[in-house]
């Protein structure tokens, strides 16, 4: 049986939702980009997407609706990777995701968030995914990512997987390209979100494997 309930992180409102099968594989924490939400329309399809394959999934807020106005916020990459730390943080404390193997899920700028709160958690985080992300935003913790990482852009996208190439050659982990055919940056065309979200699935099932129970 599936189950939704409120989680709160950090103690911001609105709380963020977490997902969870009866036996998941795995919890994947959503990084959402510029302009976008826990609510958001794709990363709530990919959500349902990879609980098809018994992955749990946590979408959250990285910003209160007062930090969202400030546009600065919606680019600043130390407070958002923060942010994706305290989600990290509270699913090793919560007794529902605390022994599930954590991938993180980045879309624009939340790859970028992404990428840094795994080099901050490094041995909390088996995996990570970026959509149509901004990787390059990372900096300086794209050369010191340890957890396996799979890119994702759209072929028509060009400038972003431009960025996503340079991003790739300053990675040293076990790292992926997968370029959409004919896919713009939201993926928009038919049947290109469910390619991206088959690659990022098998990409999970890879590398979300169950460790030791923590204490």
């Amino acid at each position: 049986m599936t189950r939704t309930t409120e989680a709160a992180i950090g103690g911001r409102a609105p709380p963020g939702f977490l997902t969870m099968p009866e036996a998941p594989r795995g919890l994947v924490i959503f990084a959402h980009g510029s302009g976008s939400s826990r609510l958001s329309p794709r990363n709530r399809f990919a959500a349902e997407y990879l609980l098809r394959l018994e992955f749990s999934s946590l979408l959250f807020d990285l910003l209160t609706e007062d930090e969202a106005r400030d546009r600065r916020n919606v680019f600043d990459i130390p407070l958002l990777g923060a942010r994706m730390v305290e989600a990290i943080d509270w699913a090793r404390a919560d007794e529902r995701t605390f022994p599930l193997p954590i991938g993180l899920f980045g879309a624009s700028t939340g790859a970028a968030a992404a990428i840094v709160a795994a080099v901050e958690r490094s041995a909390e985080v088996a995996a990570v995914v970026s959509r149509g992300g901004r990787p390059d935003l990372a900096g300086d913790a794209l050369a010191r990512l340890q957890a396996p990482t799979l890119l994702i852009v759209g072929g028509e996208d060009r400038e972003v997987l431009a960025l996503n190439r340079a991003a790739a050659a300053r990675m040293h982990c076990v790292k992926a390209l997968a370029v959409v055919a004919g896919a713009t940056h939201l993926f928009e065309e038919e049947g290109a979100l469910e390619q991206a979200l088959a690659a990022a699935g098998r990409w999970y099932g890879e590398y979300l494997r169950p460790g030791p129970t923590f204490p």
